[in-house]
């Protein structure tokens, strides 16, 4: 299951989205999950749906490595569906004991579980095709304004993209832990709740302190290389906006534009 995780990593391409501005990507990602939350018909989630699998492949991502990465998630989206399902409004249409079925509960259930998988899968898309320096690097620029107030933009935008990136990193070495403990005899699978989080023990105290030693070297690699922050730093690769990245955010405004109408008339 924690193989499964693939937020953090970052699939190298040079395919028209992966060459999109970084900031362009995460401009559009915001844009994305506000049309989506606006979408509350079958055209306006048929048109959400259609323009992410239209993303994924132009970005040439594998449709099994999306579906690899929502694996972890499957056990929130039933519990949604079902508390969606059972807590309708409206003429019920099937009922047992304190739950009952509704047409609206349906619908929502459906419309949920639409809105959680495309969520997930959209936010995917934007570290599966930008690289954590370059999601650094757009981040900062989008937050610039707020150096104005005192704010260490740089500093933030280091910290939100390594934590990311350093995702898959720890989930790799949960995985070792755990197939360690497993050599020697540990179960983690047997007993109640109580026994089973007491068997995680062994794993959480040896993923901290791995956690704490690989912080501390990474510290050192960028005290060796004279990291001292934002200000005076400059880049070999400054990055501007090109014509793709206008035509896509405009394309990104129309898609809200496009469900808010749709969401108008109900289609």
């Amino acid at each position: 299951m924690l193989k499964d995780i693939t937020l953090g990593q970052y699939f190298p391409g040079t395919t028209v989205v992966h060459r999109l501005d970084p900031r362009t990507k995460i401009v559009m990602v915001a844009l994305y999950i506000a049309a989506l939350f606006t979408a509350n018909t079958p055209g306006g989630y048929a048109l959400m749906a259609v323009f992410l699998g239209v993303s994924i492949a132009v970005s040439r991502i594998r449709l099994k490595a999306m579906l690899k990465g929502m694996k972890p998630l499957i056990f929130i989206v039933v519990l949604t569906s079902l508390l969606n399902l059972f807590y309708g409004t409206g003429e019920p249409i099937f009922t047992f004991w304190i739950f009952k079925i509704t047409a609206q509960g349906i619908r929502r259930a459906i419309y949920m579980v639409l809105r959680i998988v495309m969520l997930v899968m959209g936010t995917f898309m934007l570290t599966y095709t930008t690289s954590p320096i370059m999601l650094t690097y757009g981040l900062e620029l989008l937050m610039n304004p707020l150096k104005k107030i005192k704010v260490p933009v740089h500093e933030l935008a280091m910290m939100m993209s390594m934590a990311l990136r350093l995702i898959p990193t720890l989930i790799e070495e949960t995985d070792k832990i755990m197939s360690a403990q497993k050599a020697r005899g540990a179960q983690f699978d047997t007993g109640n709740l109580i026994e089973k989080a007491k068997a995680m023990l062994p794993i959480l105290i040896p993923l901290f302190l791995s956690s704490f030693r690989r912080a501390d070297e990474l510290a050192t690699a960028m005290e060796a290389r004279c990291y001292h922050g934002g200000e005076g730093r400059t880049r070999l690769n400054v990055l501007t906006m090109q014509t793709r990245d206008y035509l896509t955010l405009a394309l990104g405004i129309l898609l809200i534009a496009a469900v808010t109408v749709l969401r108008r008339f109900g289609l």
